[in-house]
C-alpha cells in the first residue's frame, strides 16, 4: 500500500518512492542532480533539533533539505 505525499510530511524513518518534481529549470534540475529522480527511493534519516532542514539518504547519500525544497517533491510512502 502506498500513500501519496509531500517529501516534508514524510517522517523520520519511513521510505518512498519519489512521484514527481517540481516544473523543469534550475530548482528541478538541482534536485535530479543531488538524486531526486521520479521513480527513485529516498529515506527520511534524520531532523534538525529546530525542524529544518531534514536529512534524506537518497542514491547512497545523505541530503540536507529545507522543508520548503522538500514541499516540491511528491512521493509516494512505502509502507
Amino acid at each position: 500500500m502506498e500513500d501519496m505525499m509531500t517529501l516534508d510530511r514524510l517522517p523520520v524513518g519511513c521510505r518512498a518512492t519519489v512521484a514527481s518534481l517540481p516544473d523543469p529549470g534550475g530548482q528541478s534540475r538541482r534536485l535530479v542532480e543531488l538524486g531526486f529522480v521520479p521513480g527513485g527511493t529516498v529515506a527520511a534519516v534524520q531532523e534538525s533539533p529546530w525542524g529544518d532542514p531534514v536529512a534524506y539518504a537518497v542514491c547512497g547519500a545523505v541530503i540536507a533539505l529545507r522543508r520548503c525544497d522538500a514541499r516540491r517533491i511528491a512521493v509516494r510512502q512505502i509502507v
